[in-house]
């Protein structure tokens, strides 16, 4: 299977359903409920498909050009941009535009915890230093001399930073929001995993296994693909969770939220 073939297949088919469920939502259900009323769908995708693309980029060509992996040059177009074909970089954007489509769908379907943010400020605390703690793990077994761990370490060390910022930040907004989080999490790791064993059983991109723990999940998707499709479905949710919710503007000064290019009016009630 060619790389142009697995998207269109398993990534564009179901844009362009979500993106029909998501014209006949706004004709029938108007306005996402009250409490994500904050950025409008068009600001979340752009912004996470421009985060995603600059932040994935050096990361992801570092990653071929290591060879933790690599890709069949008879299943690609050609063209590369670094050591990266073009085909990955459609893939980092259609991936935020897939997520950020399956969300909102979802936003509009699962009601939030009733108790307002300052229930669970808390929270905030709690995820930052366990996520931190995590990220501190994962760097020294990425500076061990462990080679099994690469591919895994060099995920984790990039991947939580981010993680690290936005619950920080937002920590109880997510929790507020955790069923709608955590359905699009779920859904979306499990297809975008369960087509990746299909491109790797394919032959269509390979992880090396002395960079891998060679725990292969149905026999097939290496631990690492799960935990990648699952850490960059949790960025995106997260992003745009905070995006969508309006409790997250209450936190910026009032100048900024003049500066942004759609107008935002903040929960009432809600505070940092």
């Amino acid at each position: 299977m060619t790389y142009w073939g697995f998207l269109l297949r398993f990534i564009v088919a179901p844009i362009v359903l979500l993106g029909v469920v998501a014209w006949n939502d706004a004709r029938r259900r108007g306005e996402l409920p009250a409490h994500l009323g904050g950025a409008p769908a068009w600001a979340i995708i752009t912004v996470h498909v421009v985060v995603a693309v600059a932040y994935t980029t050096p990361w992801d060509n570092f990653l071929v050009a290591t060879g933790v992996w690599w890709y069949d040059e008879g299943l690609v177009s050609g063209p590369t941009i670094g050591w990266v074909p073009i085909e990955e970089y459609a893939f980092f954007v259609l991936q935020s535009v897939l997520v950020g489509l399956l969300l909102l769908a979802l936003a509009r379907r699962v009601a939030p915890d009733p108790r307002p943010v300052e229930h669970y400020r808390g929270i905030r605390v709690g995820l930052t230093a366990a996520l931190a703690a995590v990220w501190v793990l994962f760097v020294a077994l990425l500076l061990s001399r462990w080679e099994a761990i690469t591919y895994l370490a060099i995920q984790m060390a990039w991947a939580l930073p981010p993680l690290i910022i936005q619950a920080a930040f937002g920590g109880d907004i997510l929790w507020r929001n955790r069923r709608l989080v955590g359905i699009t999490i779920a859904i979306a790791t499990l297809y975008l995993a369960a087509t990746d064993g299909l491109a790797i059983d394919g032959g269509t991109w390979t992880i090396d296994p002395a960079q891998s723990l060679h725990i292969l999940l149905a026999g097939i998707l290496p631990l690492e693909e799960f935990t990648f499709f699952m850490i960059t479905s949790v960025l995106l949710a997260f992003g745009m969770t905070l995006m969508l919710a309006r409790e997250t503007y209450a936190r910026f000064p009032a100048g900024l939220r003049r500066r942004l290019p759609w107008r935002t009016v903040p929960a009432e009630g809600a505070s940092s």
